[in-house]
């Protein structure tokens, strides 16, 4: 250790995954905070570094790991876990220049910027009573200080709602900046303006905290909210918005930072078209949190000891992406404060070692029959206790793993997730295989990764991607699949240069997945819920052959006495079964929703969720539905499709998809039922391709989805299970044709 100086150590930080601090040295960190300070003329006094998050945190532990950089070592004086009410954040938020945009904030982590009592003295833990949160004073981060003037009023002040209660404490909304009675600042008409540095290439939620301390009626104080020089509100009204005097709320803002930009404004300024009576504005309190991106909240930038930025060519923001399946709502969340100095832990090998070696791992039987893992696995039925090698198909050496992949060669990455990379490679004999090894980072990827074992161990159907093999020398934690030569079905529909797939192909592969789902939903006597069915878990082989894969998240079905799964929410924003997310109630009819997002994704080939589209087309799933309930889906189909479909299979397609995405689970058909008419889709669809090509073909009968005899699903049947098994209504399941 006497070879590590401090002043020169830097090291990165995780908490189950998410990347929270990227080689960072603390001495920089703080000789840097102190050089803005003095930059804009105010006392330079810092002497720690506070770093605060919020972490979303299902029924798994936190685990924070801290990793030294090559000759240094990672260090922290007191790390502070508070439990945070699921009040905190609303997903729902107001883009600036915009309208309301879902960000998911209860599944992203959340760093904390900035958080300033407006107008008012530093406020510490003890005067938060709900979160134990310091609030800095703002006159540091003002442009014009004398652009603003103090006021308080600490009578009777209450929230305006219950819900305002545990995001700020009363104090904050004592105190306040009005815009200032100086002649020369209203004479040249000054906002009262704050600059912020930020981290650019983030989202950032910005949080204003309003209470009306002085006038008592509507229309006196009247003013326009401007975040980085676009116009976030307009025509603000404390005193109507809150609902009277000394009443307290607060407004959301979301503002995406550019990688151009490093620089957050704020500011306030008179609305003189809105007839008000006085020309002022007031602001009592400001939040600025940093929203995670691809699992990441942290930003590369060296600073050396005098705080000035190192100029490094490795100076860029690095990404780690966790993949689009890591969607958690809030159960037990938790507020890290991390502060600098004593506790050292110390990076024991070379960097070449712990490519060869990741810390922390065990091999991976060891791993998965150990205590931690003896827990109830994918909903409680299924154990890891004796789970043996030879379920996991053909033990692989290390050497094998490296010469297929030239030794983890990053252009050979096919994929990231939550526990590490995927790459493609390819065996001596010219095999081409899919292979998937976990990081040492990813505590919730662990846990996902552990779950795939047990799923895959013992599920075998043609539409479930199949495992090959293991290795777990060394330490490690590899799993070797097919490989899908043509990926995603994700990447043939949209944002990407690949040829567009026919309407044949689209529902074959719609067909292909739902034999899939169906196999898993009734291929056991409990079922298993995938949980995350999406159009990026839909893999296609060679010849377009569609399989579900990514069983992370997989739960098994509830029992025989039971209707339901009552489990932490999890899955994709977009794909996610409302009733589920409402009620915390996990069923078969979760994935038979978000399997009608993708019927309609398939079809309209674009994102389930672009809040750059208007309000009413941001999200798929509502936007394509009001089009079927008028009977007008083709107005919306891919372009690509035109005229290139059958009408009637159309309409029999948007009736399946419609059915599906019923919003509650007892309105939804079971699978086997929308395996049965996708299927009676494409023999429509092939006899009109037949009748323009000139053949004989047969007229359709008129079937609805209220009409399909209960014989007819017993057609639907597992194709390629290892082994005949029994559905949950015990009859035996045939071969499919």
């Amino acid at each position: 250790m006497e070879n590590h100086n401090v002043n020169e150590s830097s090291f990165s930080v995780y908490a189950n995954g998410l990347r929270l601090m990227l080689d960072i040295n603390i001495q920089g960190e703080i000789a840097h905070k102190n050089l803005v300070l003095l930059s804009s003329g105010h006392n330079a006094t810092a002497s720690s570094l506070v770093k605060e998050f919020l972490l979303p945190i299902g029924p798994e532990k936190l685990v924070l790991s801290f990793i030294p950089e090559k000759e240094s070592f990672g260090f922290v004086n007191a790390i502070e876990i508070v439990p945070v009410v699921d009040k905190l954040f609303k997903d729902s938020v107001t883009k600036v220049g915009g309208s309301e945009v879902e960000l998911g904030l209860s599944q992203r982590g959340v760093e904390t910027m900035y958080r300033l009592n407006v107008g008012g003295p530093k406020l510490g833990p003890s005067q938060d009573l709900n979160l134990y949160r310091t609030w800095e004073t703002d006159s540091s981060y003002m442009v014009i200080e004398n652009a603003g003037e103090h006021v308080d009023n600490s009578s009777s002040i209450t929230y305006a709602s219950a819900d305002e209660s545990p995001v700020a404490p009363l104090l904050v909304y004592e105190t306040a900046r009005t815009m200032s009675s100086d002649t020369e600042v209203l004479e040249k008409r000054f906002n009262i303006s704050w600059k912020f540095e930020v981290d650019p290439n983030f989202d950032y939620l910005v949080r204003l905290h309003f209470c009306e301390l002085v006038v008592d009626k509507q229309n006196q104080r009247i003013f326009r909210i401007y975040i980085n020089n676009q116009t976030a509100a307009g025509n603000f009204d404390i005193y109507a918005h809150a609902g009277g005097k000394n009443k307290a709320i607060y407004q959301d803002y979301f503002d995406p930072v550019s990688s151009k930009n490093d620089v957050l404004w704020i500011q306030l300024g008179p609305d003189t078209s809105a007839g008000a009576s006085g020309t002022d504005a007031l602001l009592s309190g400001l939040e600025i949190f940093k929203l995670s991106k691809n699992g990441n909240l942290a930003h590369l930038v060296r600073f050396d000891s005098s705080g000035h930025s190192v100029d490094n060519s490795r100076m860029r923001i690095i990404w780690i992406s966790v993949g689009a399946s890591v969607a958690t709502i809030i159960l037990f969340a938790f507020l890290v404060t991390m502060v600098v100095c004593l506790c050292k832990m110390r990076r024991k090998k070379s960097d070449d070692d712990s490519k060869n070696n990741p810390p922390g791992w065990r091999p991976l039987f060891l791993h998965v029959n150990n205590s931690t893992t003896n827990a109830k696995a994918a909903g409680g039925s299924l154990r890891l206790n004796t789970l043996a090698a030879s379920t996991l198909g053909r033990k692989f050496t290390l050497a094998e793993i490296r010469a297929a992949t030239k030794n983890f060669d990053d252009g050979l990455a096919i994929g990231v997730g939550g526990f590490g990379k995927v790459y493609r490679g390819e065996l001596e004999d010219g095999t081409v295989i899919a292979i998937k090894r976990a990081t040492p980072h990813s505590q919730q990827g662990l846990a996902e990764f552990e779950t795939e074992i047990v799923m895959l161990s013992r599920l075998r159907h043609r539409h479930l991607v199949s495992l090959i093999g293991f290795c777990d020398e060394h330490n490690e934690m590899i799993l070797v699949y097919e490989y899908m030569a043509n990926g995603t079905l994700r990447s043939h529909l949209f944002g990407s240069n690949l040829p567009p797939l026919s309407w044949k192909q689209r529902l074959e592969a719609c067909i292909g997945s739902a034999r899939g789902l169906h196999y898993l939903h009734t291929g056991s006597e409990r079922g298993i819920i995938h949980r995350d069915v999406k159009t990026t878990n839909i893999l296609l082989d060679e010849n377009f052959v569609a399989k579900m894969s990514d069983f992370g998240l997989s739960k098994a079905g509830p029992s025989m006495d039971h209707t339901h799964v009552s489990t932490a929410v999890k899955g994709s924003f977009g794909y996610l079964d409302p009733e589920y997310f409402r009620r915390q109630q996990l069923t078969e009819k979760s994935d038979v929703y978000s399997f009608g997002v993708v019927l309609f994704e398939a079809v309209c080939a674009r994102a389930v969720i672009n809040p750059t589209l208007p309000k009413d087309q941001i999200n798929l799933a509502e936007w394509a539905l009001s089009w079927q309930k008028q009977r007008s889906l083709e107005s919306i189909i891919d372009p690509n499709l035109r005229g290139n479909y059958s009408p009637e299979s159309l309409d029999k397609y948007g009736e399946i998809a419609e059915k599906c995405l019923a919003d509650e689970g007892k309105n939804r058909p079971m699978m086997g039922e929308v395996l049965w008419h996708l299927e009676y889709v494409l023999q429509l669809h092939e006899a009109w391709l037949r009748k323009q090509n000139g053949e004989n073909s047969f007229s359709s009968s008129q079937v609805s989805l209220e009409e399909v005899p209960e014989s007819s699903l017993q057609a639907c049947t597992n194709q390629d299970s290892s082994e005949a098994v029994k559905s949950q209504t015990g009859s035996t399941l045939h071969n499919m044709v």
